[in-house]
């Protein structure tokens, strides 16, 4: 029987990406300064915030003060309240053009982001800036009913099933089922699902670009 995560026992969703270039310490992104410093970018209150996020004052005020670590639905709920992408909610400012970078991620180092449809684990995690974000995926769900609606967000997406089998459910084609070796490249502001059909989950890797703006 396939089992269900605990959220208490969820790693934190901070430290998803951190300054590079410099040989000096870097300090790890933390998501409630972010959430904090899109909001007063905004010139919004915790009240005018959290009403357009549909979220309660007090839970905004707590993921602000680092005091509960949110949701998968409440990580989109403040992404659209934002009218960002859930990616943009980790992803540091661009401050300066850097190029030449590079950065390995050796297998099981990923940012693991656990949630109860998928088990992310983010790849180049330690990159800001970026245009793309890699990770790869568990692909836990197993009907549409176990998400909340469709998952949509800006930009575009590339998905390549590493094992297993799964489902990719779309907003205006027919559902198609995929296994190892198929790939799929859609825009990401149609609604999509993806489910496992496999006896084990599936897993799966997951490019999403990144808006420049």
């Amino acid at each position: 029987m396939r089992r269900m995560s605990d959220p208490s026992k969820e790693p934190s969703l901070i430290r998803l990406a951190r300054e590079s270039g410099d040989s000096s310490p870097v300090e790890p992104l933390n998501l409630g300064e972010r959430v904090r410093d899109l909001r007063k970018a905004r010139s919004w209150t915790l009240e005018q915030a959290a009403g357009q996020a549909g979220l309660a004052r007090s839970t905004l005020s707590k993921i602000e003060n680092g005091q509960m670590s949110p949701t998968y639905e409440a990580l989109k709920k403040l992404a659209e309240g934002l009218e960002i992408t859930i990616p943009q909610l980790f992803t540091a400012p661009r401050k300066a053009q850097v190029n030449g970078r590079m950065v390995v991620t050796k297998s099981g180092d990923g940012e693991e982001h656990p949630t109860a449809t998928y088990e992310h684990e983010l790849l180049a995690a330690s990159l800001t800036k970026k245009a793309m974000l890699p990770y790869r995926a568990r692909v836990r769900a197993r009907s549409f009913e176990e998400f909340n609606g469709w998952v949509r967000h800006d930009g575009e997406e590339f998905l390549y099933v590493l094992t297993g089998a799964i489902k990719l459910i779309t907003e205006f084609y027919e559902p198609v089922e995929m296994r190892r070796g198929d790939s799929a490249y859609y825009d990401a502001s149609m609604g999509h699902n993806v489910i496992s059909v496999s006896q084990e989950d599936a897993t799966i890797l997951w490019v999403t670009s990144l808006s420049t703006d």
